[in-house]
């Protein structure tokens, strides 16, 4: 049995000699409580019922016998801390589900050559094999080349297939990252905003991929990130696109806040030709 962290602060608060309003503890475990007196209440005014705990020592019985919790103000701060391990969760707890930890923080990078980076100070060569891709965990300390451009790939099959793009990319040099799975986005937004490297979005071209782009990376980039609009998408837009991208999609961002040119002009084909366009159909 888990103690949420929100109980384990009332606990807290009880064990320091504090009285707390009986309407901010309530249920079944507050009953229980009231009923091994391990928890009293007594009357303010004529309807307000305040809740202690007449013996400290009791409640520590309680709960180390019923969380494994021997040292609950220790137990609080584990709970509160941003990165958390489940060593310390037991340390506290006898139990590493007692808060959910993201074990696997990170992302995914790709690359069609070597490219270069450190990781803890130590240079490293970035250069999955075909058919793989290269995991960052820690990215506090992983500081790409300042040559290279960031690409953040939208759809996990151009990021798979990234080879077949490198035409398309041939004035920069790239190193590839992908927002899938969706849990590890905050990883990459927060990594992104710790380098200097340019930012270079590489999604759909329709109102969904450029929403994308504005709502998630350009308002925490800045001027430091650009959206890819590759030559010949009048053409593109005109032969492969899709009515239903631009019949099921409506615009949520605010076009006047839209600074970059290419962003104006890819709107501007979207609405005259009535289509969306999907990443994929640049794989060659």
């Amino acid at each position: 049995m888990v103690l949420s962290k929100s109980l384990a602060n009332i606990f807290l608060q009880l064990s320091k000699g504090e009285k707390i309003p009986a309407s901010k503890f309530k249920g079944s475990l507050a009953a229980e409580l009231l009923m091994e007196g391990i928890l009293a209440d007594i009357r303010s005014g004529r309807t307000r019922s305040l809740l202690y705990v007449p013996k400290v020592e009791s409640l520590n019985a309680f709960l180390s016998n019923r969380f494994s919790i021997t040292n609950l103000e220790h137990y609080v701060n584990t709970l509160s801390q941003d990165i958390i391990t489940r060593a310390d969760l037991i340390q506290a707890a006898t139990n590493s589900k007692a808060k959910k930890v993201r074990t696997f923080t990170g992302f995914l990078v790709n690359c069609y050559e070597p490219v270069g980076a450190t990781l803890n100070g130590e240079n490293i060569k970035i250069n999955p094999p075909a058919g793989t891709f290269q995991f960052i965990h820690d990215t506090k300390h992983f500081v790409p080349h300042p040559g290279l451009t960031i690409v953040g790939v939208e759809n996990s099959e151009n990021f798979s297939q990234i080879a077949k793009q490198r035409h398309l990319f041939e004035n920069i040099r790239p190193l590839f990252v992908c927002r899938y799975p969706l849990n590890q986005s905050k990883d990459l937004i927060k990594w992104l905003q710790a380098i200097e490297n340019p930012y270079l979005h590489y999604g759909d071209f329709d109102f969904a991929g450029i929403g994308i782009y504005l709502n998630e990376y350009k308002r925490h980039l800045g001027s430091r990130s650009t959206f890819f609009v590759p030559d010949h998408i009048e053409l593109s837009i005109k032969t492969w696109g899709n009515r239903k991208l631009y019949d099921g999609q409506k615009i949520n961002f605010d076009l006047k806040l839209v600074t970059e040119p290419k962003i104006h002009e890819l709107i501007s084909f979207i609405h005259q030709y009535k289509k969306g366009l999907e990443q994929e159909i640049l794989i060659k």
